[in-house]
């Protein structure tokens, strides 16, 4: 049986008596009802995970004993930083959740011309702290015990005038080559626009910076659809996701 995988940020060390943060005590108790006694699993994002049981479960308060660490290792393959324009609600959420999956190791959001952001500071501040429980609930549901760096929101242009050097792409309906085409020599950035896509002058500035144009073929792709498929085969093609034979 699959034993529940929580995320705490604190020191873990076996036999240490973890009292579990609010977060994950409402999660374990009060959504999967789990009783003293139940075994689950905690990873901190520093390495490995630790094995431990339940020893009190009640409603207020939660507390659990580690048993034994596994240091498995899933730290992926291929650094890849998903240089996301930042979407709407739900759209924003799965591209986040299924980016995390598929192994991305850093995600930049950036405000692009058809990005719709709150003009409050304060509310775009929570919607990053809503974005890092979207990628702390998909490492704890896909078995990561490594988190993607989640960098502050920042525009577009800042971005492009201050990335690093390496090997960037960014998604172009109108470029000729597609990702198969590209073999990267190391880290690779990926920038993807909002809904709606990124604009021409966008894309030509991109360009300029020195990023590389790529399609995902003749269909028109919604945001997150295009962000799950371009990360697929990147991963397929140079990542973790490439057959052992």
């Amino acid at each position: 049986m699959r034993l529940t995988r929580l995320f705490l940020d604190q020191p873990l060390a076996v036999g240490a008596d973890i009292d579990l943060d609010e977060h994950a005590h409402r999660h374990a108790v009060q959504v999967l009802r789990l009783r003293q006694g139940a075994e689950l699993v905690l990873f901190n994002g520093s390495g490995g995970e630790y094995r431990g049981r339940l020893t009190e479960a009640s409603r207020r308060r939660s507390r659990v004993t580690l048993t034994a660490f596994d240091d498995r290792d899933t730290r992926p393959a291929l650094h890849v930083t998903l240089v996301q324009g930042v979407s709407r609600g739900d759209r924003m959420d799965f591209s986040l959740q299924k980016a995390t999956e598929l192994g991305v190791t850093r995600v930049i959001p950036v405000i692009t011309k058809r990005s719709r952001i709150p003009g409050d500071s304060r509310r775009l501040d929570s919607r990053h702290e809503h974005w890092r429980g979207v990628i702390i609930s998909a490492c704890e549901q896909c078995g990561r015990n490594d988190l993607p760096v989640l960098d502050p929101v920042t525009t577009l242009e800042h971005w492009l005038t201050n990335r690093p050097e390496g090997h960037a792409l960014v998604l172009d309906p109108q470029a000729g080559t597609g990702l198969a085409d590209r073999a990267p020599d190391g880290p690779v950035q990926l920038l993807i626009g909002p809904e709606g896509g990124l604009d021409g002058t966008e894309i030509t500035a991109a360009r300029h910076q020195g990023l590389q144009g790529v399609s995902l073929g003749p269909r028109t792709l919604r945001t997150e659809t295009a962000g799950i498929a371009a990360l697929a085969v990147i991963q397929a093609l140079w990542g973790d996701l490439r057959g052992s034979g």
